[in-house]
């Protein structure tokens, strides 16, 4: 038989020729909450993964139109640099009610250019990776999404790219809260000083990569675009058994410093 189910935290899984059993499910010790990695929905999983009962696809989407409520900007047309934060762009253009258009194709022959050695070979590495849709969006107000800037480097050349090829403004909203601290529990997130939020640059962040106006999703809109369907289903399982335990909790340490374990160090 096919297991399609997560294993939940703390759960011990025997799979043999036969079947798959839960032989135990080792309690949080005083209940803690769960700290599931909110980085996983927003930015490493794949968009059709289904984390505690619910697609990342539909978890970014819902991030896109709470960002539209926190950020609303005067534009014509929404769009995003392909195609991760894809989801989250649809969701923002929904919500405020503007087409949803494509301003870049991606170039299938470049390789990734985070992996790059060195920050003058990642700019050059954007330039080759995407194609200028320019006919989408030429003398228009244009509304990237994206869904987290770590560094700053990748987006300043897209902006340029996109002002040379006729875009008359351009403006990013990120569809998560800047990251601002080291993950210890084994995310390869850059050090602190590299981190754009930790910098000077961050409080003039528009002008700094050449945007007409930047905005974060924050925290809380986040949080409630990740735990939205997670609670209506633990009301719904509530009512059915009225065992149902499980404190509701996500990881924000790297946007929030605030670590679900305390470090020894």
């Amino acid at each position: 038989s096919r297991y399609y189910r997560e294993v939940l935290p703390g759960e011990i899984v025997k799979i043999s020729r036969h079947d798959v059993q839960t032989l135990d499910v080792v309690r949080r010790p005083e209940g803690d909450p769960s700290a599931f990695c909110i980085f996983e929905y927003v930015y490493f999983a794949r968009p059709d993964s289904i984390f505690e009962g619910q697609m990342v696809y539909s978890v970014r989407k819902r991030c896109g139109q709470q960002l539209a409520i926190e950020a609303p900007v005067e534009a014509d047309l929404v769009s995003t640099v392909p195609e991760s934060a894809t989801p989250a762009a649809l969701g923002y253009a929904q919500k405020c009610g503007l087409p949803y258009v494509e301003v870049l194709c991606k170039n299938r022959y470049v390789g990734r250019t985070f992996i790059q050695p060195n920050m003058r070979l990642r700019q050059l590495g954007v330039a080759k990776k995407f194609g200028v849709l320019s006919d989408n969006f030429k003398g228009k107000r244009v509304v990237i999404i994206d869904d987290s800037i770590v560094r700053g480097n990748t987006i300043s050349p897209i902006i340029k790219l996109l002002r040379e090829s006729g875009a008359k403004e351009v403006h990013i909203r990120v569809a998560s809260p800047p990251i601002r601290f080291p993950c210890y529990m084994g995310i390869n997130i850059p050090t602190k000083e590299e981190l754009i939020a930790n910098r000077p640059e961050f409080h003039d962040l528009a002008n700094y990569i050449g945007a007409d106006s930047v905005v974060y999703l924050s925290v809380e809109g986040l949080v409630s675009s990740v735990q939205e369907s997670i609670k209506a289903r633990q009301d719904n399982n509530a009512k059915i058994h009225k065992s149902f335990i499980g404190k509701l909790g996500h990881c924000t340490a790297c946007l929030t410093g605030d670590y679900p374990v305390e470090l020894e160090w």
